[in-house]
C-alpha cells in the first residue's frame, strides 16, 4: 500500500458566508440508505483528487460565487425536505460548514457527500456524512484520512466504490483491520459503473459475509450515465 500523503485539514473560517457553486438541482437521491428519495443537490466547485473513475470532472472548475443565504433560498424554493452537499470535494470550501448549519436551521435533512480524504470532525453533528473511502483503482488510495473512523457517528455512512477484486479485498481487509463492523456507522459497497458487473460484487459480499449494504448508482440506471442535473 502506498504511504499516505499529508492530509488537508478541515478549515472553519470565521465570516465565511459564501461558496462557489457549480449547480443546484432537484432529483432523486441515487445512493446511500436515502436512495430513491426526493432531494435537492448543491454541487460545489473544486476537488483536489483526480480519481480514475470520477463522474463529475465538470465540477473541478467554473461555477459562481453565491452567498450562503442565496443558496439556502434556492434550495427552499425546491420544496423538498432533503438536501445534499456534494462536489467535487465540498469540504475544500470553508463556507461549506456554515452553509450546512443554515440548511439544518431551515429544518432540512442535510446529507454531505465527501471523499475520505478530509476528516469530517468539523461537520455539524446533525449532518449525515457519506464518506467515500478511495480504493486502489481510484489512484488516490494514499489520500485516505483514517481519522474519519473516529469522527463518524450513527448518522453517517462509509462508502467504498469497487472496480476490481483488488479493490474488494482491500476494502474487506480495511474493515477487518479497523473492526469497522463494530462501529456505529453504516457501510456501502457499490461498483464502478461500467467496470465491474454488479452481480460479481453481490456474490463477493455474500461469500465474504461482509456487514455492508450493496448498492447501485440508481441515477445511472434511470437516466443516461453522463446525464447532468439528475
Amino acid at each position: 500500500m502506498l504511504a499516505a500523503r499529508p492530509h488537508i485539514e478541515p478549515r472553519r473560517v470565521p465570516g465565511a458566508d459564501s461558496v462557489k457553486v457549480k449547480e443546484i438541482y432537484l432529483s432523486l437521491q441515487g445512493e446511500s440508505s436515502h436512495q430513491g428519495l426526493l432531494c435537492a443537490f448543491i454541487r460545489l466547485t473544486g476537488c483536489h483528487l483526480r480519481c480514475t473513475y470520477c463522474d463529475s470532472e465538470f465540477s473541478f472548475y467554473g461555477g459562481r460565487k453565491m452567498a450562503t443565504r442565496e443558496v439556502v433560498e434556492a434550495v427552499l424554493a425546491m420544496k423538498t425536505p432533503m438536501v445534499e452537499l456534494t462536489g467535487g470535494e465540498p469540504l475544500l470550501q470553508p463556507g461549506a460548514y456554515p452553509l450546512m448549519e443554515q440548511l439544518l436551521e431551515a429544518g432540512l435533512t442535510v446529507l454531505l457527500e465527501t471523499s475520505g480524504a478530509i476528516d469530517v470532525r468539523c461537520v455539524p453533528d446533525a449532518v449525515h456524512a457519506i464518506v467515500d473511502m478511495k480504493t486502489p483503482s481510484s489512484g488516490e488510495v494514499d489520500r485516505n484520512d483514517y481519522r474519519n473512523f473516529e469522527s463518524m457517528d450513527a448518522r453517517d455512512e462509509l462508502k467504498f466504490v469497487i472496480g476490481s477484486r483488488e479493490d474488494f479485498d482491500w476494502a474487506a481487509q480495511l474493515i477487518a483491520t479497523h473492526r469497522l463492523g463494530a462501529r456505529p456507522f453504516g457501510m456501502l459497497f457499490s461498483t464502478v459503473y461500467g467496470s465491474l458487473e454488479p452481480r460479481l460484487l453481490a456474490e463477493w459480499i455474500v461469500e465474504a459475509r461482509l456487514p455492508v449494504r450493496f448498492q447501485l448508482q440508481q441515477h445511472k440506471y434511470v437516466w443516461p450515465p453522463d446525464a447532468r442535473g439528475v
